[in-house]
């Protein structure tokens, strides 16, 4: 981590990665769990992946989980606020308990806590919520103290039914970790500073869009960025290793609601290849960012680097 973080140009606005944690514990059995028994997904699919995705001698997918520090001429955004630190999550034993220089990280890009404007979030996971708050004696605090919250109404409402206990929907495949509304977002909503939002496509900011992905979670969102004509996408968990743009069938091991999961993927393919709009994936290794291209009814991705 002590070379400078690379920074992705969109228009007049830049992107940087902000790294929490590299992950390689899973296998593609493991992450995939309906995909076809009989298929080595790596054999079929791994000559188009690079090997920065893939760690071929223990059989296992290389991923990350990281934020994207977007900076526009008149705003400092995260988008999305990895795991953070402290938190317990014993059902997730590589993300329990975390002591990441995560800060230290954003600070290397230049930014300090209090800079960030605005912390846009694509759902309620906890690999995506956690930097939101960090420990205060034997509470949580907000880690952004000047920034707004902005994340779905609708994600809010769910996890907030499910903390108080009630069902989730018939058709869940699988149920948000526990705590994390807790500790990562119930203290933003009580510090006044979460802005549930309807997600609409409508330009939210800076031409900035909550676009509806849902499946992943009850509402997810992917984040579209336009600026001076170019176009790109934060996808959050729409995909969580290329694997999945050559296998788009594939749902996560992580997906509460399968059809949608699969319905919103196939956009995403289909929208980033027709408009040649740069992919910031919340989970893919190597760079993150990408570009996806069509031939017939299959796609591809490949890795773009940015500038220092």
């Amino acid at each position: 981590m002590n070379t400078p973080p690379r920074i992705h140009r969109v228009g007049d606005v830049t992107v940087t990665r902000i790294d929490e944690l590299a992950l390689g514990a899973f296998t593609p059995r493991m992450l995939y769990p309906d995909a076809d028994p009989d298929a080595d997904l790596i054999e079929r699919h791994g000559g188009a992946l690079g090997a920065g995705s893939i760690d071929r001698t223990a059989g296992t997918l290389v991923q990350s989980i990281h934020s994207w520090l977007v900076r526009t001429p008149h705003h400092t955004i995260l988008v999305d606020t990895a795991t953070g630190n402290g938190k317990s999550r014993p059902y997730a034993p590589v993300l329990d308990h975390l002591n990441e220089p995560y800060l230290a990280r954003l600070a290397a890009a230049g930014v300090a806590p209090e800079d960030v404007d605005y912390v846009l979030i694509t759902h309620l996971h906890a690999d995506h919520v956690g930097w939101n708050t960090q420990a205060d004696g034997d509470g949580w605090r907000p880690t952004f103290p000047k920034a707004r919250y902005v994340f779905s109404a609708t994600e809010l409402r769910y996890n907030e039914d499910l903390a108080a206990g009630q069902p989730a929907g018939a058709d869940a495949a699988r149920l948000p970790y526990p705590g994390v509304y807790q500790d990562s977002v119930r203290p933003v909503v009580e510090a006044g500073l979460a802005q549930p939002i309807a997600i609409d496509g409508d330009e939210f900011l800076d031409g900035l869009s909550f676009v509806p992905t849902p499946g992943h979670s009850v509402d997810h969102a992917s984040i579209r960025l336009v600026s001076r004509g170019q176009e790109a996408l934060f996808a959050g968990d729409v995909m969580h290793h290329p694997l999945q743009v050559y296998a788009p069938e594939l749902n996560s091991c992580f997906c509460e609601y399968l059809d949608a999961a699969r319905l919103s993927r196939r956009w995403v393919l289909e929208h980033a290849a027709e408009h040649d709009t740069l992919v910031f994936s919340s989970h893919f290794a190597e760079t993150g960012a990408g570009r996806i291209t069509r031939r017939g009814e299959r796609f591809d991705w490949q890795f773009v680097d940015g500038g220092r």
